[in-house]
């Protein structure tokens, strides 16, 4: 199995599409960090010198412990992990475009991509464009505040304003209750700026997921996670509907065994236990 990782400018190609239509293991060093960095492409359809199919699979930038950059510029995460442990079961070759939330949606969505796996949770809209795999992951959302923040409850949230990731769970739980509990919210496209909003003082809070805040404290963030957990939802991999079933199928194939035969739990506990 072989996979490449393409970093590519893909946002302003698929945009004009839309128009027209209406990791790696952490511990060792991606041999292709120039074509991670440089190469570029606008379609999915690539093939390897002998012939057989090289998938493109979209993601996230920044959603760590699932899908990040590490301190080499190569994309590593639990997502990465078991991406790269589904397709060495299942004799697959793939290339990774880390293109941010939205844009790996869309990509699947345009056919500029065969696949996605960005800590995407399953619901029943989002079912109606793809076709998702088994879960892989279950999240609780979790809400965090400044370090020195009093705020303790829901109701301390009253007129103030919440920070929010587009497309993720804790973003879709604020939206479900801040009529309730009278609160706005402001929607960043990574969590990185979400986080920052909540310590410079522009929102008082911001709801994520567990793993991904927990891991974020983890590594220095200076926010602090309330006791408030809510059930979140799981995450799959999804293709496009209808299109690209035999790459699904060896997803879940390859996601059984991984579990059965430990693979699994190692990823997970390598990245969300001390």
């Amino acid at each position: 199995m072989k996979k490449r990782f393409l970093a590519i400018a893909m946002a302003a190609v698929l945009a004009v599409s839309a128009l027209g239509c209406g990791a790696q293991d952490s511990s060792k060093k991606d041999t292709s960090t120039k074509a991670n960095k440089e190469e570029t492409t606008s379609t999915n359809e690539t093939d390897t010198k002998d012939g057989s199919k090289v998938y493109t699979i979209a993601t996230d930038t920044t959603f760590a412990p699932f899908e990040f950059q590490n301190a080499d510029g190569d994309y590593v995460g639990i997502d990465m992990d078991i991406l790269e442990a589904v397709a060495k079961d299942q004799g697959f070759e793939y290339e990774v475009n880390a293109v941010g939330f939205d844009a790996a949606l869309l990509a699947v969505e345009v056919g500029q991509a065969d696949g996605v796996i960005a800590g995407m949770s399953i619901t029943e809209e989002r079912k109606n464009k793809f076709d998702f795999s088994d879960s892989y992951y279950s999240a609780d959302v979790c809400m965090a505040v400044a370090e020195d923040s009093d705020i303790t409850k829901y109701e301390d949230l009253k007129g103030k304003n919440v920070a929010i990731k587009t497309g993720t769970n804790g973003a879709d739980f604020a939206n479900s209750i801040k009529d309730e509990y009278g609160f706005t919210t402001t929607e960043f496209a990574d969590s990185s700026n979400m986080y920052q909003d909540v310590q410079v003082g522009n929102s008082v809070a911001c709801f994520e997921d567990y793993p991904v805040m927990a891991y974020a404290v983890q590594q220095g963030l200076n926010i602090k996670i309330t006791d408030y957990r809510e059930a979140g939802s799981d995450y799959g991999f999804a293709v496009s509907k209808g299109e690209n079933a035999e790459l699904l199928k060896m997803f879940n194939e390859g996601l059984a065994n991984i579990k059965a035969n430990g693979k699994f739990d190692e990823i997970v506990d390598k990245y969300t236990k001390k």
